[in-house]
Order: structure tokens, then sequence, then C-alpha cells
């Protein structure tokens, strides 16, 4: 599944071009490499999101079935390994 698809279906982003722009931005990587919104997720993955002054690390536990997902279903998806307040 393409990363920008899988934060738009965790709801860790509202909306996909919303993805898109923080993947384009290099806030977002997989296992340590920049993301862009094409790249592939699969389970087990980490990923970083960097916001504003915060960064939240989550681990892929599973995909989604289908497009639409529900917020509980969502939750099920990923796992948040840490976040992150980073100084200025």
């Amino acid at each position: 599944m393409r990363l920008d698809l899988f934060l738009k279906s965790s709801r860790l982003c509202a909306r996909r071009t919303v993805a898109q722009q923080l993947c384009e931005a290099n806030l977002v990587s997989v296992n340590g490499i920049p993301g862009k919104p094409s790249t592939a997720v699969k389970p087990g993955d980490e990923i970083a999101i960097r916001r504003r002054d915060r960064v939240a690390t989550v681990q892929v536990l599973s995909l989604p079935n289908s497009r639409q997902t529900s917020r509980s279903e969502a939750a099920t998806l990923y796992e948040i390994v840490s976040e992150e307040k980073l100084e200025e």
C-alpha cells in the first residue's frame, strides 16, 4: 500500500493531499529513509511523522482491507512507538 494512502486510511493525516505534502516536505520517513507518497508500506515498518515541534513514530501492524476505514478500525492499523517534543 502507498504511504500517502496508509496515512489517510489510518487517520494519521486528515486528507491524502496533506499526507502527500508532508512526504514531499521530507517530514515523513519510513524505516529511517525519507518517504515519498508512493513508498510501499508493509506490516512491521516504522513511520516517523514530524509536525511542528513533535515527532511521532508508529509501527504498522496491518494494512486496511478497504479504502474506507472506521475510527475503531483505523486505530488497530498501527501502534505508537514514541512521541517526542523537539527542542528549538
